[in-house]
């Protein structure tokens, strides 16, 4: 049972500090965020196993993991508003071809990551051409260009 309130307790730690860090994709992760992930593997496999390195252990925390993931997605599917507050909603970065400073710092993105989104997406070379940019839940970075008039 200690097995299962361990795994259960850094789930959701991490759960939350993930949450709480930012949106990034594994294609968005930087070296940095790689050794990050490695530290954080290591440290998290210590906490739930403490001393017990057997291979029942090991499968029990493996269970429990899925279970609660699993879970999770079926409370999000019956209670909407769960899925806002564990997964967060889409974030507006530009309107109008004009940046939101704010929803990029929160979302710790720079403007460039937006014009590459932009340049991958649509070949968009201004900002001006963009009518929004907005960060997706899964991390990604939609492009809506503007209709050219006339």
């Amino acid at each position: 049972m200690d097995a299962v309130l361990r795994g259960l307790a850094i789930y959701f730690t991490l759960l939350v500090i993930i949450r709480l860090s930012g949106r990034r994709t594994l294609a968005q992760m930087t070296p940095f965020d790689l050794v990050i992930v490695l530290v954080i593997s290591e440290t998290t496999q210590q906490a739930m196993l403490g001393d017990d390195f057997s291979i029942t252990n090991a499968v029990i925390l493996i269970l429990t993991l899925f279970t609660t993931d699993i879970g999770l997605s079926y409370v999000k599917r019956w209670w909407p508003r769960a899925a806002h507050i564990i997964d967060g909603v889409p974030t507006i970065l530009v309107t109008d071809g004009v940046y939101d400073e704010g929803a990029l710092k929160g979302a710790r993105l720079q403007k460039e990551d937006v014009m590459q989104a932009a340049r991958g997406q649509e070949g968009i070379e201004s900002v001006a051409e963009i009518k929004f940019a907005i960060l997706e839940v899964s991390g990604n970075i939609s492009i809506i260009k503007k209709q050219k008039s006339g």
